[in-house]
């Protein structure tokens, strides 16, 4: 049982290893295991009171959990956005004729797919996919649950996917 911040740290360090290796299991990558374990550890650095937590060692590991969802989500998301910034930005290079129009064509179907979404989720989309803003800070400003974000950003893209498909 552990009642403070400190506590937790020191379980981290008493048992850094078997925590890593076990993390490591679970998210498939050493690495990975490695950096969440650190930050987790520097997220208990903190000085508000932890309360009572009855299982220290599963709170440690769902928070490195946590974590590593969280960065995985963050790399999505950067993903997602260079791949329709590469569909809207125009080449540095002079491209050919052919690849020129085809890009217009994608450019203007996906125009097209975004003013056909709701203002709401096109405000959402470009929001997250285009000015790069975390779903915290969209919620918050649109006073909708960090969870609705999602669904918005799920819909929207199967949408634009679905249009730039189809034409």
């Amino acid at each position: 049982m552990a009642e403070d911040w400190a506590s937790l740290r020191q379980v981290i360090a008493a048992r850094y290893d078997e925590i890593k290796i076990r993390l490591a299991r679970s998210l498939g990558s050493r690495e990975l295991a490695d950096e969440v374990l650190h930050e987790t550890y520097l997220r208990f650095h903190r000085s508000d009171a932890a309360g009572v937590i009855e299982q220290p060692d599963s709170y440690i590991f769902r928070t490195a959990l946590n974590i590593a969802t969280d960065k995985r989500r963050g790399e999505r998301r950067r993903a997602s956005q260079a791949e329709i910034m590469a569909a809207i930005r125009l080449q540095d290079t002079p491209p050919d004729l052919a690849s020129e129009i085809a890009s217009r064509f994608r450019m203007q179907a996906l125009k097209r797919a975004l003013i056909d979404l709701p203002p709401r989720r096109r405000a959402i989309f470009v929001a997250a996919r285009v000015d790069g803003l975390s779903h915290d800070v969209i919620a918050e400003r649109f006073g909708i649950s960090r969870t609705m974000v999602q669904k918005e950003l799920r819909r929207a893209m199967h949408h634009c996917l679905e249009r730039l498909e189809n034409e």
